[in-house]
């Protein structure tokens, strides 16, 4: 079985000008977790998921800022939650969203996602054909087709 058998097509996605607002907001509204951010040809340039905006609106110490680039944003630990969860909302997606992006071609195999999607931790990936997004595949979605003819 290949992704293209097993992927939702309609995917909820951002594009990279959007501001994280607009992330937070699509999350709500359809009760999901994470997104692909992509250009104006529907490349995949970004994903940004729940746990990008928890790493930013946490209390951090400073090598933390370091290490996920939050240093131009968030001025020390001085700032305070409120503040941080009001000051990401204008950011631009692309301030915080993960660049390198895992994700699959349409004619993936099954066994390879589950791989991927375990090893990796991640509860998504998206899919492309010809570099431009096409699907999105999550861990149920492997689960349901992997079992369902057992079951």
């Amino acid at each position: 079985m290949q992704a293209h058998e097993i992927m939702k097509t309609k995917v909820i996605k951002v594009k990279e000008t959007d501001s994280v607002l607009s992330v937070i907001e699509k999350f709500i509204e359809h009760g999901i977790s994470g997104v692909p951010v992509v250009n104006d040809t529907d490349n995949i340039v970004a994903y940004i998921s729940d746990g990008d905006i928890m790493r930013f609106i946490g209390k951090h110490k400073n090598y933390v800022i370091d290490m996920f680039s939050f240093v131009s944003v968030i001025e020390g630990d001085d700032v305070n939650f409120e503040e941080r969860a009001k000051k990401i909302l204008d950011l631009n997606v692309l301030e915080i969203a993960n660049k390198k992006v895992i994700k699959v071609t349409w004619d993936e195999h099954i066994e390879n996602i589950a791989a991927i999607l375990g090893e990796k931790k991640i509860k998504k990936l998206p899919v492309e054909r010809s570099g431009v997004l096409v699907g999105i595949i999550s861990r149920g979605d492997v689960i349901r087709h992997s079992f369902s003819s057992l079951l």
